[in-house]
């Protein structure tokens, strides 16, 4: 069983349909005896870094999360929030990995940065399994990550930035599996059987 985080932020119906197609079960919750009962967590994410913290916190989720030692998979802002801090409203974040989540500097590009890129995987990791480097996701992120020692892919817009990372037990990717068709299944794939 795949626990979803339900916290009010995450990109959940797309991510049920992809595990669905997958013929994967799944529960969306934000009771943590109920993500207890799972085998392994996704921490989906679209909205606001702040906002997100403070529906994590509400349910004790924050805690739970940081201290987890099930494999869990962040998305998006679920991976941002991993981190020590954003800069999106100067906000705390979980702290599993040390970094600060920056804003993309709006006068050298375009923000925020959308639709399909190239991920460079930058270490060998299961969660990659069967997918090429330079293999095209779909991203939507005003902020990113820098390139640190966590990093696993890298992302060029107007510069390298982390697209993906791993930490023990935690991974996490900038870009949307769930919306990134065969690529993105066969990731998520990965990380159910094989992370």
């Amino acid at each position: 069983m795949i626990g979803i985080i339900d916290y009010g932020a995450g990109n959940t119906t797309s991510v049920k349909n992809a595990l669905s197609e997958l013929g994967v079960k799944f529960s969306l919750t934000s009771d943590s005896e109920e993500l207890d009962k799972c085998d392994k967590i996704i921490f989906p994410g679209v909205g606001e870094a702040s906002s997100a913290m403070k529906r994590l916190k509400i349910n004790s989720l924050d805690d739970y999360l940081g201290k987890s030692d099930k494999p869990v998979l962040g998305i998006c802002l679920g991976m941002q929030l991993l981190f020590d801090r954003s800069e999106e409203n100067n906000t705390q974040c979980l702290g599993v990995i040390a970094g600060k989540v920056t804003r993309f500097n709006s006068e050298n590009m375009k923000v925020p940065h959308m639709g399909w890129s190239k991920v460079k995987f930058e270490k060998e990791t299961s969660l990659f399994d069967g997918i090429k480097t330079g293999e095209y996701f779909y991203f939507a992120n005003s902020y990113y990550a820098p390139v640190n020692d966590f990093s696993i892919a890298a992302t060029n817009y107007n510069g390298l930035f982390s697209s993906a990372v791993n930490k023990g037990n935690f991974w996490g990717v900038q870009f949307h599996p769930e919306k990134s068709g065969k690529a993105g299944l066969k990731l998520l794939e990965n990380f159910i059987k094989l992370c």
